[in-house]
């Protein structure tokens, strides 16, 4: 169950057997269904989770009611609502299986702790906010500056395996179209054009 997840770290960081055998006590193992919410808005976030199954999504509601999508996270990546994570407040944002899930879940009180016995999971846990947060750059960027093509054609790149795991108002959602506009960038790339 942990072979995925000491892979993950090991890449951050050449980690003894005896790191990796504590950090491995203190993951809490949880299945659960398709559709159930791990965060609600409003709720404070008590995880960081990392998906060993499954498909997650990450969206709030705007001002109008619509959902929009902040994030899809899959096998080998992690979930949480960083801030609320980080200062213990409420959420802005909803946290939803979108497909039955295995996950190895963090508490704050056990990241601390893993934090105080291993140091060497700071760099770890450090590079995967630097990640999200070069993810996060490169996404607005190319939200201001690439045609609704582009950004289909990126999001299909960078993410190749999702379509075919959620459903295509999600990724509308993601890549703030509605789902009538996606279904005519999907038939305009069908059609050769550009």
């Amino acid at each position: 169950m942990f072979e995925k997840i000491n892979s993950y770290a090991l890449r951050c960081m050449p980690f003894t057997p005896e790191d990796l055998a504590y950090f491995d006590s203190l993951l809490q193992f949880k299945k659960t269904p398709k559709k159930t919410f791990l965060l609600l808005e409003g709720e404070v976030c008590k995880f960081e989770a990392y998906i060993l199954k499954g498909c997650i999504r990450t969206y709030y509601i705007d001002g109008t009611g619509a959902e929009v999508t902040l994030q899809f996270a899959i096998e080998d990546w992690w979930v949480s609502d960083i801030i609320s994570f980080q200062n213990q407040a409420p959420s802005h944002m909803y946290i939803e299986t979108l497909e039955d899930c295995e996950l190895l879940i963090l508490t704050p009180e056990t990241k601390e702790e893993l934090l105080v016995h291993v140091p060497g999971f700071e760099r770890m846990f450090r590079l995967m906010v630097q990640r999200n947060l070069a993810q996060t750059q490169e996404r607005l960027f190319r939200t201001i500056s690439t045609s609704a093509v582009e950004k289909y054609l990126d999001f299909l790149n960078r993410y190749p395996t999702i379509p075919q795991r959620v459903a295509q108002h999600y990724i509308a959602s993601y890549l703030g179209f509605s789902p009538e506009f996606l279904s005519k960038v999907r038939r305009k790339l069908s059609a050769g054009e550009s």
